[in-house]
């Protein structure tokens, strides 16, 4: 995957695809997976010479790879897509203000209490076998990027390293997150409870377990009847309450929360067993799911008043 997070970086991709010719280029590797120099000239009625310049300009931007093909005709260059998907995310410079920012393992949870159906894996491999709550505390579980679970919860100590004699005014926490259903299922709601230091914050439905199409960044290796990807949420405490992508789930605010630079922090996801909507939770760290990212928390704060 090529991912680019910037107009600059986009620039000169974005020649190399305006050729009406390079793009039938990769539409033909894309069809047939791999061909060689002589039948893409021939299935694009063009001389090798004149195939030859979008060829390297294609290679020179990372969508082609070139192998020589020693067993066949004449030591013949054989061509194959590189990458099958193109992200263009681009970030708005964030401005400089008083925020500490941190990223959280998925697998980085310090307290969990979880029920089948349930899992766990890094990008490589699961960690051990589904359905069995006792590998929720496997060693490798500090380098998991997914777990799921159909009731229960799961904590994490947020890092707090604000200077010292501040308060905080604001937290941000940003999470990829689905139901966990037997499979997948796009209607599948589950209520997703969130607390911090066990005052509860408020309830999103999630609206399903999604897996209609591979997840952007979900591992080849990862089984195609499986969760697949989630919904980005933001969740914000201010002074106004607690918001969920904007619209507001409670009255609890920040104040509430009374949290400085000497402050524990403690974020839980909660599926409770008496929810309306019992069903389950999914949480997709960097290299699962359609966003690379992992929990991502921005900590705002400000003077303490004397």
């Amino acid at each position: 995957m090529i991912r680019i997070t910037t107009p600059e970086e986009a620039l000169p991709l974005f020649k190399i695809l305006g050729s009406d010719a390079r793009m039938q280029i990769i539409s033909l590797l894309l069809e047939n997976k791999q061909m060689s120099m002589n039948e893409i000239a021939s299935a694009l009625n063009i001389t090798n010479g004149a195939l030859t310049g979008h060829i390297k300009k294609l290679e020179a931007a990372g969508l082609i790879s070139i192998n020589s093909d020693s067993e066949g005709h004449g030591n013949q260059k054989l061509i194959s897509p590189r990458l099958e998907k193109i992200l263009i995310d681009f970030e708005t410079p964030e401005e400089v203000q008083n925020i500490y920012n941190a990223d959280i393992r998925v697998g980085h949870y310090t307290n969990y209490r979880v029920y089948p159906t349930c899992g766990i894996a890094t990008s490589k491999s699961l960690i051990g076998e589904v359905d069995d709550t006792r590998y929720f505390s496997h060693p490798d579980r500090y380098d998991a990027d997914i777990l799921w679970f159909t009731r229960g919860f799961v904590e994490y100590e947020v890092p707090n390293f604000i200077p010292v004699n501040q308060k905080i005014n604001q937290i941000m926490i940003s999470a990829e997150l689905s139901s966990e259903a037997p499979g997948v299922n796009s209607v599948w709601p589950s209520d997703i409870t969130f607390s911090i230091n066990d005052t509860e914050l408020g309830m999103w439905t999630s609206p399903g377990d999604f897996g209609d199409t591979r997840g952007i960044f979900t591992p080849d290796w990862w089984f195609p009847n499986w969760n697949q990807y989630g919904l980005l949420k933001l969740l914000v405490i201010n002074h106004e309450g607690t918001f969920i992508d904007g619209l507001q789930i409670s009255d609890i605010s920040i104040d509430d929360l009374a949290l400085n630079y000497k402050s524990k922090i403690s974020f839980r996801l909660e599926v409770k067993d008496d929810a309306e909507h019992v069903g389950g939770l999914t949480i997709f760290g960097s290299t699962f799911g359609n966003y690379a990212q992992d929990i991502k928390v921005s900590l705002y704060y400000e003077p303490i008043s004397d």
